[in-house]
Formats: structure tokens, sequence, C-alpha cells
């Protein structure tokens, strides 16, 4: 009976002091969250945009030197748009991994 009693303090003590870790860690990057939020989507957004804009103005180009049948315009904003949100999912996923890693490597 000592030995099971033995056991389960040391897990509830392990688990209390893991909580703490966390704890403390959270109140350390409390006052980054807010600007760090921020910065994050600011990021995305302009990820998905300047790829778009960029093939919006390249089709303009296109369009009034050499005019045709298609719009290049149209064409080449839908890929712009395309490589954006590529561009940033895979930043996305690069980040949450790296979150996943420091979480592993801390012992949460």
């Amino acid at each position: 009976m000592s030995e099971a009693f033995d056991k389960k303090e040391r897990s509830f003590t392990g688990a209390v002091e893991v909580r703490e870790k966390r704890k403390l860690r959270a109140e350390k990057k409390k006052e980054e969250t807010f600007w760090f939020g921020l910065g994050m989507f600011g990021l995305v957004g302009w990820s998905v945009a300047v790829p778009t804009l960029a093939g919006i103005f390249i089709g303009l180009w296109i369009d009034i030197k050499h005019p045709g049948q298609y719009s290049w315009t149209l064409m080449l904003m839908v890929i712009g748009l395309a490589l954006g949100c590529i561009n940033a999912w895979v930043w996305i996923s690069r980040q949450g991994e790296a979150i996943r890693r420091e979480r592993e490597d801390n012992g949460d």
C-alpha cells in the first residue's frame, strides 16, 4: 500500500511541477501575446496580399502591352493568391512545429 501511495504522490508532484512551469512561462510571455498576435496577423496578411498584388500588376502590364483573348490580370491574380495562401500555410505550419518542439523540450 505504501508503494502505491508513493507512486500517486510522485505523479501528483510531477503534474503540479509541469503546470507551475507552464504558468511561469505564460506569465513571462503575457506582455508579448497581444503584439505577437497582431504581428502574426499582419505577416499572414502581407504574405497573401503581396503575391496577389504582384500578379495583378504583372497581369495588367501584359494585358496593356499584349492584348489578347484571355485576361492575364485575372489569371495571374488567382495564381498570386494561391501562391500567397500556400506561403502563409507553410509559414504557419513551421511556426506550429516550432511551438510543438518547444513544448516537448520543456516537458509539457
